[in-house]
């Protein structure tokens, strides 16, 4: 049985970001980041009417499971290190939030498909890695998301 993913585009407000049209990003990102040769799901089906994308269903833990866990890998941190030689090598960077990777039979796979311009300040190196293991930011992030819940 194969299993997929239906993404619905949302349009929330965002102080710090500003959005172009979200559908066309999507498949543009998917395009720039298969050519670069980043390991993701497979995007199958776009409907752009209803801003819908079916996409390849990558089972396994997260990086934020295995952060919660403090179970990360330095294997997993090793090709992180890959993808960021091919990534920084076009001029590109990713989110490296670790609720984007998902690890499937040891592989690491960047689930999402948003990707921007390289900026060294939201490179893995300086923003990204502040989440993939139990540190102050991560831990911050963690009791905002729980006080939001709370209420």
């Amino acid at each position: 049985m194969k299993e997929y993913v239906l993404k619905q585009i949302h349009h929330e407000p965002c102080d710090y970001y500003q959005f172009g049209n979200k559908i066309e990003s999507e498949i543009n990102d998917y395009g720039r980041l298969k050519k670069i040769g980043i390991r993701m799901p497979e995007l199958f089906e776009v409907d752009i009417r209803n801003e819908r994308i079916l996409k390849e269903y990558i089972k396994g833990d997260t990086i934020f499971d295995y952060v919660l866990r403090n179970e990360v890998k330095q294997d997993f941190i090793e090709q992180m290190k890959a993808m960021c030689v091919c990534l920084y090598a076009a001029g590109t960077n990713i989110d490296y939030f670790p609720t984007n990777f998902v690890v499937q039979e040891g592989k690491l796979y960047y689930i999402d498909y948003e990707c921007n311009d390289y900026m060294e300040e939201w490179n893995f190196e300086n923003w990204g890695i502040k989440y993939w293991s139990q540190t102050k930011e991560f831990l911050e992030y963690l009791k905002n998301l729980n006080d939001t819940k709370a209420h």
